[in-house]
């Protein structure tokens, strides 16, 4: 599957590699840290970094699902951190991340999503997020 087509993101920016599952419940993504990626130092980046793995991935998530188009919805989305919870306080670079994102709750253009970023089985944190996406009346009114 070809993530751009589900989401926006291009050159560092773009932090998901493959997707390794893709249903109506959760959607699953594999990378590995770069030193190219934004929060890079000394061969590691902070974890804060993983905020925004876990927000492309729902990007995925939600854009499979989505009946517009079969590109990635380039409005932008608002994406709020409603918590996350941290449990490594660096990342090496060259670390195979796999990432989870399940629904937690769904209302017209407004989700609740719940991710888990792992290196083999250690868990590296857990996110919250909540996404508002522009309808299509509010961007061709």
């Amino acid at each position: 599957m070809d993530i751009e087509t589900l989401i926006p993101h291009r050159g560092r920016m773009k932090l998901i590699d493959r997707v390794l599952d893709l249903n109506d419940e959760e959607s699953v993504t594999s990378t590995r840290v770069s030193d190219l990626w934004p929060l890079h130092r000394d061969a590691f980046v902070d974890p804060l970094i993983l905020i925004e793995v876990v927000a492309q991935t729902a990007a995925v998530h939600i854009s499979s699902r989505m009946k517009s188009g079969k590109t990635a919805d380039r409005r932008g989305w608002m994406v709020g951190i409603k918590n996350a919870d941290f449990f490594w306080d660096r990342i090496p670079v060259d670390t195979l991340l796999t990432t989870t994102v399940k629904n937690m709750y769904n209302l017209e253009n407004y989700s609740v999503l719940e991710g888990e970023v792992k290196a083999g089985s250690d868990l590296l944190c857990r996110v919250q997020i909540q996404v508002m996406r522009a309808s299509d009346e509010e961007t061709t009114g």
